[in-house]
């Protein structure tokens, strides 16, 4: 079950201090990114922007093995467009997309339902964090665990400007 966190405390958190679950249901702290750099997404399978899934695998395999995670967070807040269930959204993103980077169980990402991790992600200061306004926004994590961009749907993982948001927090650059 994700953390319950007093809504106070967010802004003085740090990224790995978050507990989240698994696609598989399994409870995980994100303290197990540390010295990575992160690349945390809101996804969605019948959204305009899924086939997002194929630049985000395409951009993990480019950086993974220079300190790059991606982790999908599944999300239905926008036009109901993540229905299934997290066993039929693990099924659809590996079948459709041969996805290996991390998926998490779908949880909310706006508003007072929002998850702890996305209150806190939205809750960070100027450009950095803001309301996710649609699927597929990217929120660049470092490898301290500081938000270091908040990128909107339409930039594609495979853009120039994502990929020089990305190598500037690589580990060892």
């Amino acid at each position: 079950m994700a953390q319950h966190i007093r809504p106070d405390y967010l802004p003085g958190m740090n990224f790995h201090e978050f507990q989240v679950k698994t696609i598989d249901g399994k409870e995980t702290s994100l303290s197990a990114y540390q010295g990575k750099a992160v690349l945390v997404v809101n996804t969605a399978s019948e959204c305009g922007y899924t086939p997002q899934y194929k630049g985000l695998e395409e951009l993990y395999q480019r950086y993974k093995a220079r300190g790059l995670e991606i982790l999908a967070f599944p999300s239905n807040d926008f036009g109901a467009q993540e229905p299934g269930t997290n066993a039929q959204i693990k099924k659809f993103c590996e079948a459709r997309y041969r996805t290996t980077f991390p998926l998490f169980a779908k949880v909310a990402v706006k508003d007072a339902e929002a998850a702890p991790l996305y209150k806190w992600l939205t809750g960070q200061p100027g450009k950095k964090g803001g309301a996710v306004t649609w699927n597929f926004n990217k929120f660049l994590i470092d490898p301290s665990g500081k938000v270091v961009a908040h990128l909107d749907s339409d930039v594609e993982p495979g853009s120039a400007e994502m990929k020089k948001q990305v190598e500037a927090v690589l580990p060892g650059k």
